[in-house]
C-alpha cells in the first residue's frame, strides 16, 4: 500500500518519460500512412485549386491590366494599334462630370466620350471655333487624332458634322502620359487661351473650364500618378536588377562561408559574432555622439521642423542624433549585460552548436535543401498571382449605345442601356441623334463564374496560405528526419545511413501528407483568422470608440501569441513525426510533454541558440545592406558608366529589395542549422530519457555532449569515430 501510495505521489505531470527500446536505432523504417482523412482533403482541395486556376486561364485576359483600350474594345500598343500606346479622350470634360467614369486599375479610365489610340499625347492648346466651321476638315483636324475610319482627305462631311459625331475632337489642353492614358497636364491649364471662352460646347468661362478638368479629373490623376510611381519603381528594377542580382549572390556566399567557418570553428565565430555585435553598437554610439556634436551649433531644432516627409530634415537637428545615441545606447548595455549573465548557457549553446555543425558536415546537402523550398514557395506564388489576376480580369467586354453629344435633346435618351456590337454598330441606326456611338464601359460580370469571382478569389487566398504553410512544414519534417538519423547512429558516421535527406523526403511524402497537411491547416486557420480581424480593423478605423480599438488589439495581440505556439508546437511535432512516424496529434502531445518535462532546459538552451543564429542573420543582412547602401546611393564608383546611381528614381528601392532577399537567404541557410538544433536537442532529450549509460542502454549522444551535462558510458562505444 505504502508502495503504491509513492508510485502514485512520483507520477509525472506530463506523462511518463520515453522507455528504453532496444530495437530503436534511429527513424522508424517500418511506418504506415498517417492522418488519411487530411491527407484526402488537401489533394481535393489541391485539385480544385488546379480547376480554379484553369477556369481563370480560360476567362481571364491579363492585357485589361497591360493596355488601355479605345472606344471600340481594341486595345492600345498591341494589334492593330501597335505602335500607338496611348489612349486619347476627346472631350475630358465628360469624363470630368459623368456619373458613369469608372476610374478603376482594372477597367481603366472609361467615360461617355470618344477614345482613340495615339502615339504621342498632345502637348499642345487646340479648340475648334465658330470661324472653323467653314473650312475642310482636313485643315482644321489631325489625322493622328481622329477616328481610324475618318480619311479627312476624301470624307464629304462637314466640320459640324464630324464634330457632332465626335469622330475629331473639338478641343484639347496639353496631356501627359499617366500608364498610357492621356490626361490633363494641370501646370499648363493656367495658360489655357482666352478664345476658349467663346468655343461652342465649353462653358463661357475660361476658369469654369479650368475648374471642372481639375476637380472632376484631379482624383483620377492622383490615382494614376501613385500608378505612375510604381511604374518607376519597376524601371529602377528594370535598370538595377543585375545589381540587385549581384547583391543577392553576396548574401548567399556570406551565408554559405559563416556556415563552413562556423562548423570548423564555432567557439570562435560565435565570440566573434557577439564582439561584431557590440562593435556594431559602439560604433553607433561614436557616430551618433559625432553627429550629435557637429551639430550642436545648429539653429533648427525639432519643434521648428514640424512634421515633413523629408527625412533628411530630421537629420540635420541635434536631438535626432541625441535620440538615436539614447536608443542605441540603453540597446548596447542591454544585449551586454545578458551576455554577461548569460555565459555559461551561451558555452552550452556552442556545443550544441558544433554538434549541429558535424551533423551537417555529414549532410552537405542539407544547406541546399533551402532552395528546394524556396523554389516550392515560388511556384506557389506565382501561381497564386497569376491565378489572382486572371480572375480579376475575367469577363467579356461589355459595349453599349452612348449619346456623345447629349446636349441635343433627341440623345437624352441613350443613356448608356442599350447593347451593341462595335464591329457590327452603324450610327444611322439611330437618324435622331447622329452623335451615337457604341462604346465599351465595362466587363461583364453577370454571369455565373464573374458572379462567384470574389469567393473564388477567397479561394485562392485559402488554398494559397495552406499550399505555403505545407511546404515549410515538409521542409522541417524532411530536415528533422535527416537530422535524427545522424543523432541516433550509434557509430558516427558510419551508422549513418545513405543518402538520408532524401530518404526523409520521400519518407515524408509517402507516409506524412496527410499530417503535415492537419498541422499546416491548424496554421492556416489561424493566419485567415488574424487577416479578418486585421480587414475589419482596417475598415472601421475610422469607427472605432476607445473600447472597441482595446478588444480589438487585445484579439489581434492573441491570435499573434497563438500563431506563434503553434508553429512552435508544429515544429516539433514535425520532428516526432519524422522520428516515430505517428499521426500529428499523437506526435504534437509527446513533443509537447517532452518539452515540459524539460522545460528550463528548453527555454534556455533553445532560445539561446535561436538568439545566437538571429545575430548571425543580422550580421549577414547589415553587412550587406550596408554595402548596398553605399552602392545604389553613389558613394562607391565602378569605373566608366557601368552603373550610375543617378539614373535611379528612388535609389532606395534597390536597397530594400536587397536587404529584404538578403534576409530571405541567411534566414534559409540559418534555418537548416537551427532545425538540425532543435531535431538534436529534442533527440537528446529523448536519449537522456531512454538511457542511462550503462552496457544495455549507452548513450547515443556525443562525447562533447556528454561531458557538458557531466555524463559518461560505463563502456565504451566500440569503433566509434570521432
Amino acid at each position: 500500500m505504502g508502495k503504491k501510495q509513492e508510485t502514485d505521489q512520483e507520477k509525472p505531470e506530463y506523462g511518463d518519460p520515453a522507455q528504453f527500446d532496444p530495437s530503436f536505432n534511429g527513424p522508424i523504417k517500418k511506418r504506415g500512412c498517417t492522418d488519411i482523412i487530411c491527407c484526402i482533403l488537401f489533394m481535393a482541395v489541391v485539385v480544385g485549386y488546379i480547376g480554379v486556376g484553369a477556369l481563370a486561364w480560360l476567362y481571364g485576359d491579363p492585357r485589361h491590366v497591360l493596355y488601355p483600350r479605345n472606344s471600340t474594345g481594341w486595345f492600345c500598343g498591341i494589334g492593330p494599334n501597335k505602335g500607338k500606346s496611348n489612349l486619347f479622350y476627346y472631350n475630358i470634360l465628360k469624363c470630368a462630370t459623368s456619373v458613369n467614369v469608372m476610374a478603376t486599375a482594372l477597367n481603366g479610365f472609361q467615360c461617355p466620350t470618344t477614345q482613340v489610340c495615339v502615339e504621342k499625347c498632345p502637348a499642345e492648346f487646340m479648340a475648334v471655333g465658330i470661324l472653323d466651321y467653314s473650312k475642310k476638315p482636313a485643315a482644321v483636324f489631325d489625322q493622328k487624332l481622329c477616328v481610324p475610319s475618318l480619311d479627312l482627305a476624301k470624307t464629304k462631311m462637314s466640320v459640324h458634322e464630324i464634330v457632332d459625331k465626335e469622330l475629331c475632337p473639338f478641343f484639347f489642353t496639353p496631356t501627359t502620359s499617366l500608364l498610357g492614358r492621356c490626361l490633363p497636364d494641370f501646370t499648363t491649364l493656367e495658360k489655357i487661351p482666352e478664345e476658349f471662352s467663346n468655343i461652342p460646347g465649353l462653358p463661357s468661362s475660361v476658369n469654369a473650364t479650368v475648374n471642372i478638368i481639375k476637380n472632376g479629373t484631379g482624383d483620377i490623376v492622383n490615382g494614376f500618378n501613385a500608378r505612375e510611381i510604381g511604374l518607376r519603381i519597376f524601371e529602377d528594377f528594370a535598370s538595377s536588377w543585375p545589381w540587385i542580382l549581384l547583391g543577392l549572390v553576396i548574401a548567399m556566399v556570406v551565408s554559405m562561408l559563416f556556415l563552413l567557418l562556423l562548423r570548423f570553428t564555432a567557439p570562435v565565430m560565435v565570440w566573434v559574432l557577439i564582439v561584431g555585435v557590440l562593435g556594431a553598437g559602439a560604433y553607433g554610439i561614436w557616430h551618433c555622439y559625432w553627429e550629435y556634436d557637429n551639430y550642436k551649433k545648429a539653429s533648427a531644432t525639432i519643434s521648428d521642423v514640424g512634421f515633413t516627409t523629408n527625412f533628411n530634415v530630421y537629420l540635420q537637428t541635434q536631438e535626432t542624433w541625441l535620440a538615436f545615441l539614447i536608443i542605441i545606447s540603453v540597446a548596447e548595455a542591454i544585449i551586454l549585460l545578458t551576455i554577461i549573465f548569460l555565459r555559461n548557457r551561451i558555452l552550452i549553446a556552442i556545443a550544441l552548436i558544433q554538434e549541429s555543425s558535424k551533423a551537417v558536415g555529414h549532410m552537405m546537402s542539407s544547406l541546399l535543401y533551402p532552395l528546394v523550398t524556396f523554389v516550392l514557395l515560388l511556384v506557389c506564388v506565382a501561381y497564386w498571382g497569376a491565378t489572382a489576376l486572371y480572375l480579376a480580369t475575367s469577363g467579356n467586354p461589355i459595349y453599349r449605345v452612348v449619346a456623345l453629344n447629349s446636349t441635343m435633346s433627341d440623345c437624352k435618351s441613350l443613356n448608356g442601356t442599350v447593347d451593341c456590337d462595335p464591329q457590327k454598330f452603324n450610327s444611322s441606326d439611330y437618324p435622331e441623334c447622329p452623335s451615337a456611338s457604341c462604346i465599351f464601359i465595362k466587363y461583364n460580370d453577370e454571369g455565373l463564374f464573374q458572379r462567384n469571382l470574389f469567393n473564388l478569389q477567397i479561394y485562392n487566398a485559402v488554398a494559397f496560405l495552406w499550399c505555403v504553410n505545407f511546404v515549410i512544414a515538409l521542409g522541417q519534417c524532411t530536415l528533422a528526419g535527416a537530422f535524427a538519423s545522424y543523432y541516433w547512429a550509434f557509430t558516427k558516421p558510419h551508422d549513418i545511413p545513405m543518402f538520408p535527406l532524401s530518404a526523409s523526403f520521400l519518407r515524408a511524402l509517402r507516409f506524412h501528407v496527410g499530417s503535415l497537411a492537419f498541422g499546416s491547416l491548424i496554421l492556416t486557420l489561424v493566419q485567415i483568422v488574424r487577416i479578418i480581424l486585421e480587414y475589419i480593423d482596417h475598415k472601421t478605423r475610422s469607427a472605432q470608440n476607445p473600447v472597441a480599438r482595446f478588444l480589438l488589439c487585445c484579439l489581434k495581440c492573441c491570435f499573434w501569441c497563438l500563431e506563434k505556439f503553434i508553429k512552435f508546437l508544429n515544429r516539433n511535432a514535425y520532428i516526432m513525426i519524422a522520428v516515430y512516424g505517428k499521426n500529428f496529434c499523437v506526435s504534437a502531445k509527446n513533443a509537447f510533454k517532452l518539452l515540459m518535462r524539460n522545460i528550463i532546459r528548453v527555454v534556455v538552451l533553445d532560445k539561446v541558440t535561436d538568439l545566437l543564429l538571429f545575430f548571425g542573420k543580422l550580421l549577414v543582412v547589415g553587412g550587406v545592406a550596408v554595402l548596398s547602401f553605399f552602392f545604389f546611393s553613389g558613394r562607391i564608383l565602378l569605373p566608366g558608366d557601368t552603373f550610375r546611381s543617378e539614373t535611379l528614381n528612388y535609389y532606395w528601392m534597390p536597397i530594400i529589395t536587397v536587404v529584404f532577399g538578403s534576409y530571405l537567404i541567411a534566414h534559409g541557410f540559418f534555418s537548416v542549422y537551427n532545425m538540425c538544433v532543435d531535431t538534436l536537442f529534442l533527440c537528446f532529450l529523448e536519449d537522456l530519457e531512454r538511457n542511462d549509460g550503462s552496457l544495455q542502454k549507452p548513450y547515443f549522444m556525443s562525447k562533447n555532449l556528454m561531458k557538458i551535462l557531466s555524463k559518461s558510458n560505463k563502456a565504451p562505444k566500440k569503433g566509434k569515430k570521432e
